[in-house]
């Protein structure tokens, strides 16, 4: 690919500038490859002559192709970041992404759990045997700190202060401290005194939550966990581990909370990330007037 169109310094900016995550990172360069091979095939000798209507006819091209609303969604952002990066090197003198509009249904809005649904979601490991006190614990951390399924599987014994009501969540060079509520904390509580200590195969087992045979668990694990209380709990929608990130980010925002502080929870280098949390919320409000107004 030509130097002209700057990858290898947007790739150094997003590591240690923006100091993305390890699959953000390879998800981005991605994009911007695919694009960068595009513009060159269609004439397009450097990144400064792109304008809008070049964006506008690749994704015309990639809806061609049958590229899946997120897959067009996640380019978009990414093409967005990468002519941002450009702008502020004055290589280009306007972002030709800036302004992009996807179809309305493009991207579709992430299916959330209603309060009602989250409890009786997290009401069905039984606190009586061992693996539902670990079972609990994991879906009580998940839902009250909104990290990846696979951020979950990862963390180490050492990541949790239970004492602050913290854990230290890293996904590849970035860091966060998340808080976690007073039932997440009692119940990872339980499952560290009394359940991981025989759980686990090695007195030096590093991860935090571990199968039946005494090693980390796994992400095929989890999701057999998560499936299994859906259908206990009678629950029709949907549920997968994303589905409790969803539903944490929704709330916080349902109840008030500053979308920047979301965005720090949740780990999204783009703010526009969570912004779309904010129009699953107008959405419920919506939804919730249609149904209740007597005269909608």
């Amino acid at each position: 690919m030509p130097s002209a169109y700057h990858i290898d310094d947007f790739a150094g900016f997003l590591k240690e500038e923006k100091r993305v995550s390890s699959n953000t990172l390879v998800s981005y360069l991605r994009d911007i490859n695919q694009f960068c091979v595009w513009a060159a095939e269609n004439g397009f000798s450097d990144a400064s002559r792109i304008d809008r209507n070049a964006v506008e006819n690749y994704f015309r091209h990639l809806k061609g192709y049958g590229k899946s609303s997120a897959t067009l969604s996640r380019c978009a952002a990414s093409l967005k970041c990468y002519f941002d990066f450009l702008l502020s090197r004055k290589i280009i003198g306007a972002n030709p992404a800036v302004k992009l509009s996807l179809d309305k249904h493009s991207r579709r809005l992430p299916q959330i759990l209603t309060n009602r649904e989250v409890e009786t979601f997290l009401e069905q490991p039984d606190v009586n045997d061992a693996k539902g006190i670990r079972d609990k614990a994991m879906l009580e951390l998940l839902y009250a700190t909104g990290i990846r399924v696979t951020e979950l599987i990862s963390l180490n014994y050492s990541d949790v202060n239970l004492s602050a009501g913290l854990i230290d969540c890293r996904n590849g060079d970035k860091e966060r401290v998340i808080p976690m509520y007073s039932v997440a904390v009692k119940s990872l509580r339980d499952y560290l005194d009394n359940v991981r200590p025989m759980m686990i195969a090695e007195s030096n087992e590093a991860a935090l939550f571990v199968n039946v045979n005494g090693s980390r668990m796994s992400r095929q694990g989890f999701w057999k966990i998560v499936k299994t209380y859906q259908k206990k709990a009678d629950i029709k929608k949907d549920i997968t581990p994303h589905t409790l990130r969803h539903s944490f980010a929704a709330h916080l925002l349902e109840n008030g909370a500053d979308i920047h502080a979301i965005q720090e929870m949740l780990g999204h280098a783009d703010i526009s990330s969570t912004q779309i949390y904010t129009k699953v919320v107008r959405k419920q409000l919506k939804d919730v007037y249609n149904k209740a107004h007597p005269r909608a």
